[in-house]
C-alpha cells in the first residue's frame, strides 16, 4: 500500500472518529432533550433509543480504531501475521454488537405505534446487511489466515533452501 493511499485512509479514519465524537458528545444528548419532550404514551422509549445510539456510536468507534491499527500493520509490513488476528476478530465482534443492536432498535419500537409496521422490517433488514458485512469480514479473515499460513510456508523453505546452499 502506497504512502498516499495510507494517507487518504488515515484522513478518512479520523474525519470518521472525529464525527463519531461529535455525534457522542452533541448529537446523542440532542436527542435525549428531544426525545424528553416526546409523548407519555411513548417515554419508555427514551432510554433504550438512547442507549442504543450510544453504543453505536462505540462499536463503531473500535472498528475505525482497530482499521487504524491494521493500516499500520500494513504500512510496516507485518499485516500477515497472528497479530492482525486480534484486530480482525475485534472488527468482526463489534459488527455482530452493531447488528444486535439494530435489531434491539427494531425490538424496541415494534409494540405499539411509534413507527409504522414497514419501518420495523427495514430496520430488521438493515440488521440483516450489517450481519452480511461481518460475514464479509469472517470470510476475509480466512483469507489473511491463508495468506499467513503460506507466507510462514514460504519462509520454511527459504530457510530449508538456505540449509542447502
Amino acid at each position: 500500500m502506497g504512502r498516499l493511499t495510507v494517507h487518504a485512509l488515515r484522513a478518512v479514519l479520523v474525519a470518521l472518529l472525529a464525527g463519531s465524537v461529535f455525534v457522542q458528545a452533541v448529537m446523542v444528548p440532542l436527542l435525549a432533550a428531544d426525545l424528553e419532550g416526546l409523548n407519555t404514551e411513548f417515554t419508555y422509549l427514551r432510554i433504550p433509543l438512547i442507549v442504543i445510539a450510544l453504543l453505536g456510536v462505540v462499536s463503531v468507534q473500535v472498528v475505525l480504531v482497530c482499521v487504524w491499527r491494521l493500516v499500520t500493520m500494513v504500512r510496516r509490513g507485518t499485516v500477515f501475521s497472528h497479530a492482525a488476528f486480534r484486530y480482525v476478530d475485534i472488527v468482526i465482534g463489534a459488527i455482530v454488537a452493531a447488528a444486535l443492536l439494530v435489531f434491539a432498535l427494531g425490538f424496541v419500537l415494534a409494540p405499539g405505534d411509534p413507527v409504522a409496521p414497514g419501518i420495523v422490517l427495514l430496520i430488521g433488514g438493515f440488521g440483516l446487511a450489517v450481519l452480511g458485512v461481518a460475514l464479509v469480514v469472517l470470510v476475509l479473515r480466512m483469507l489473511l489466515a491463508q495468506a499467513v499460513a503460506r507466507d510462514a510456508e514460504a519462509a520454511q523453505m527459504q530457510a530449508e533452501l538456505d540449509e542447502v546452499i
